[in-house]
């Protein structure tokens, strides 16, 4: 085991972007723990491409890695090459991408030993427009990292994990704290690098004002239960505070996993420049 262990946080400062009539600020972070020497989760902030999104890499070689990698970069791509080519990162596009990331991930698996993959969760807002308080963003996700919301007071789980084990909870066949479930946790129906290249699951989700979304990696998911990930991202502190929050206590937990989240915010936007 190794001691308790952080990284720099990358974006702790924070971004903001306006997505039609919302204004998302958000800030990222990631930690090592204490079961990895390195830390195989990618986080990716962009607010030109108003894109938020973690990437978790599976197992601890260099196959995890390279899927990572590969994948941050992909689908930043698909997302610039819509924004930037004036349309929208719409579902079709999104799911292209996803589709050339897989595909880049298994040629890159045919040169590395072990397994080469990782999982997605990105959110992509729209620009937007017009008087309706609300702003329209795509989730995307494949794999078990997972995607939450805070609207009202009430937190949210706004994805489903890829794994036998959420199979096995929702339909009983086995109890959710079973050594049978422990071992069907690490399963995984669908990820990028999949033989089979199976499609993400792109869910439209509103930017509401006082809405707050996480983005994170199993790390903070499963070292974290339901009502401590409500209090801390209830708390009335910018994202990077809660991100720190969030990190910590995922090494209070006792690290077991590399942790990675993104929160972002949603304020009414202020009339004058957009950044």
């Amino acid at each position: 085991m190794f001691e308790r262990r952080r990284q720099d946080p990358g974006a702790a400062g924070g971004v903001g972007f306006t997505a039609g009539p919302v204004r998302v600020l958000a800030a990222a972070g990631s930690v090592v723990g204490t079961r990895y020497r390195a830390n195989f989760d990618v986080f990716g902030l962009d607010p030109d491409l108003r894109l938020a999104a973690v990437v978790d890499g599976m197992g601890d070689g260099p196959g995890s890695t390279a899927a990572g990698r590969i994948t941050m970069t992909g689908f930043t791509e698909t997302v610039r090459r819509a924004v930037h080519g004036g349309g929208a990162a719409d579902p079709a596009a999104l799911r292209a991408g996803v589709a050339g990331v897989q595909d880049r991930v298994l040629a890159a698996a045919r040169d590395l030993d072990g397994v080469t993959g990782c999982t997605l969760t990105a959110l992509v807002a729209d620009a937007g427009a017009g008087s309706d308080p609300e702003a329209a963003a795509w989730l995307v996700q494949i794999g078990d990292s997972r995607g939450y919301r805070l609207r009202a007071g009430y937190l949210e789980l706004l994805t489903v994990d890829h794994t036998e084990a959420w199979l096995g909870a929702v339909y009983g066949w086995y109890a959710a704290d079973s050594p049978e479930a422990g071992a069907a946790r690490y399963r995984l129906g669908r990820y990028l690098g999949h033989p089979g290249r199976p499609e993400p699951d792109v869910l439209n989700v509103t930017l509401r004002p006082g809405d707050v979304y996480l983005l994170c990696t199993d790390g903070v998911a499963e070292q974290l239960d339901y009502h401590t990930l409500g209090r801390l991202l209830a708390a009335p502190e910018a994202p990077a505070g809660i991100v720190d929050r969030l990190l910590t206590a995922t090494l209070d937990a006792g690290g077991h996993d590399n942790a990675t989240a993104i929160v972002l915010r949603v304020r009414e936007s202020a009339a004058g420049p957009t950044r």
